[in-house]
């Protein structure tokens, strides 16, 4: 399996395990509250909600990752969405690992 697919595959796996949350307004909420790890954002997401997005995890010092279509992101998760926030450093170190394996 290449790595870009074992790296949306530990997406939904994070889903499952409660460990992901979903939609632009949840993460930017549980980004100013300190819980997000990491925000994975559709490449081919709207100009305005990504700089919207992006400038709350700069703030917060949250890395962005945008290497996924919204398509690949909700097949992922079950459900169709644009922005996710990773809650746990285990996943979010996973997430990185694959990405920087070559996805």
């Amino acid at each position: 399996m290449q790595n870009r697919q074992k790296a949306i595959n530990l997406l939904g796996l994070a889903k499952r395990a409660g460990k992901l949350t979903t939609g632009t307004e949840t993460v930017i909420g549980e980004l100013n509250k300190g819980k997000i790890k990491a925000v994975i954002m559709a490449s081919d997401i709207h100009d305005n909600t990504a700089e919207k997005v992006d400038r709350v995890a700069r703030r917060n010092n949250i890395p962005i990752i945008n290497l996924f279509t919204a398509d690949e992101l909700s097949k992922a998760i079950g459900k169709k969405r644009k922005v996710l926030g990773l809650t746990d450093a285990g996943f979010t170190k996973a997430l990185v690992k694959k990405i920087n394996e070559g996805v």
